[in-house]
């Protein structure tokens, strides 16, 4: 993220009194890039009222040393450690960070996961809520994240799944991020798994780089097929966000000027509107994906343009796709 460059547009913020909750971003501490509690509230108080967020799953603060399956558990402890920050009152009490947590747990451990869910509960004191086991992968190595490699099907592995198993009796959700010619393989997941609530991230992962580069239009339908199909499973949600990725093939970071919410919601309209018809708002839910998305465009931008695209929406509507009520 170029701060000086997304500096260049701020936007009178619309509707600056509807309730928030943003569901989905990220805490960490890379070489070059950190975006910690001070970063994630300059953001939150840039106009809008966030009431609270969800913490997700990107690798923060795994454990050092022990097993490998435990390591995660150490993302869990940092998150909630933020969250007991943001609840002391010392950075303000405006908006309740990490409010959720989901953080990662490997679930093609199988039956053996469940030691791992437990310690990840009592970390969590009562804020851990599920678990991301990314399944993106893609035949075009241009296209895999080599931090989250992930084997081809995933989602259908035997025993992925029977550590998929385990969430439901413990109260826990699936995230499922991956990319779209995937969604298929999550609607199968979702069906052989009724009694577990599964949030689909980033509104499916349409791509349009590599082998899917300047096929936009082309692969649109196809991906709207199978958002429908997955749609007809009562236990997804899908969350309303990440498109600003490199992935999604669209060059908002290489404009001489930050785009406008305008820009963005006119871009996002074909895939927002697909999922809401689909899924109905009480299934739907914007999300930030910050500071990943924040290369593209910045959180008070962002904001205005799901304000946009909720523009016609009822109050009812309005409130369960930005505070999930």
């Amino acid at each position: 993220p170029r701060g000086d460059w997304l500096s260049r547009r701020t936007e009178l913020i619309l509707e600056p009194d509807l309730p928030i909750i943003d569901p989905h971003h990220h805490l960490w501490d890379r070489p070059g890039w950190q975006y910690m509690i001070h970063d994630l509230l300059a953001d939150t108080s840039s106009g809008y009222n966030i009431k609270a967020t969800v913490f997700i799953q990107c690798r923060a603060f795994h454990r050092a040393g022990g097993p490998e399956g435990m390591k995660p558990i150490g993302e869990t402890e940092f998150a909630n450690g933020v969250a007991a920050m943001s609840a002391s009152g010392v950075y303000g009490t405006a908006t309740a960070v990490n409010a959720g947590i989901i953080s990662h747990a490997s679930l093609t451990l199988g039956a053996a996961v469940e030691e791992v869910l437990q310690t990840h509960i009592r970390a969590g004191n009562g804020r851990f809520r599920g678990i991301r086991h990314i399944a993106a992968f893609d035949d075009d190595a241009l296209l895999n994240n080599p931090g989250n490699p992930a084997p081809p099907h995933l989602l259908m592995d035997a025993k992925f799944r029977e550590g998929f198993a385990k969430l439901a009796p413990n109260n826990l959700s699936f995230e499922g991020w991956l990319y779209h010619p995937q969604i298929d393989e999550l609607t199968d997941l979702a069906r052989a798994f009724p009694g577990t609530p599964i949030v689909l991230n980033h509104v499916g992962g349409p791509l349009a780089i590599g082998r899917y580069a300047g096929k936009r239009a082309e692969i649109f339908p196809v991906w709207a097929a199978s958002i429908k199909k997955l749609a007809a499973c009562p236990n997804v949600m899908v969350k309303l966000g990440g498109i600003g990725m490199r992935i999604n093939g669209y060059d908002f970071h290489e404009q001489a000027e930050p785009p406008s919410s305008e820009t963005l919601a006119a871009a996002w309209k074909p895939y927002i509107d697909t999922c809401i018809e689909a899924f109905g708002a009480s299934r739907c839910m914007f999300e930030s994906n910050f500071p990943v998305d924040k290369g593209s465009y910045s959180y008070q931008v962002f904001w205005n343009a799901c304000k946009l695209l909720a523009k016609g929406a009822s109050a009812r509507e309005k409130a369960d796709l930005f505070f999930g009520a």
